[in-house]
């Protein structure tokens, strides 16, 4: 009998427990669809697409001297551990007209970092509501034409969250303003589809 148990122990347990963690790692490498085909930018700037690329959205507004401090959040806790991948982007939203403004965003954020991969593109009211509504979320655009929050798009246009968070339920967009949020979920997520992507590559390569 001893002898058995020792071989359970030493030969069965590891097996089990590596079946547990390799499910658990399939189930955790997905990071839910909430909404397929999202509006491309490319209906705003043909010089920008949404296809082919992991992008982080957002909404600015045409008050952007009050959206800077998201901004820098953004840029800190999510831009700058991430923007050396392959295929990532950040695509900001504005309304026509707050050209000067962005600018002087842009000089700012670059002196923290390459913003190389901070896309900023100008709609009037009508292309980026059409955008923003085809998000289909639970969050409105204020009266500026922005949001706090941004929202991850998946290189087939679609809209990536949770849809079961432990606070909100589906959980659409990641608010900028909460430097916690950033930090406890919006990264988490952020890994999720990155390793995601690399996974596919891997299999791909693998398989030819």
């Amino acid at each position: 009998m001893k002898k058995t148990f020792v071989l359970v122990v030493l030969f069965i347990l590891p097996i089990v427990a590596y079946l547990f963690f390799a499910s658990g790692v399939n189930n955790f490498g997905k990071l839910p669809t909430l909404t397929e085909n999202v509006i491309d930018i490319s209906t705003i700037d043909d010089g920008n697409t949404f296809k082919n690329k992991i992008t982080v959205l957002g909404f600015l507004g045409n008050n952007i001297e009050l959206k800077k401090g998201n901004a820098f959040n953004l840029n800190q806790k999510i831009y700058k551990p991430f923007y050396q991948f392959n295929d990532f982007q950040f695509v900001m939203i504005v309304p026509k007209g707050s050209e000067e403004k962005v600018e002087e965003l842009k000089s700012e954020l670059g002196g923290l970092v390459d913003i190389e991969k901070w896309k900023f593109v100008f709609g009037d009211e009508d292309q980026i509501k059409n955008i923003f509504n085809s998000l289909k979320t639970d969050v409105s655009l204020d009266e500026h034409l922005g949001t706090s929050y941004v929202f991850i798009i998946d290189k087939d246009k679609n809209l990536r969250g949770r849809k079961k968070d432990e606070d909100v339920g589906t959980k659409y967009g990641f608010n900028t303003t909460s430097v916690a949020e950033l930090n406890n979920k919006m990264e988490d997520d952020v890994k999720i589809i990155l390793a995601e992507y690399r996974l596919a590559l891997k299999k791909n390569n693998a398989d030819r």
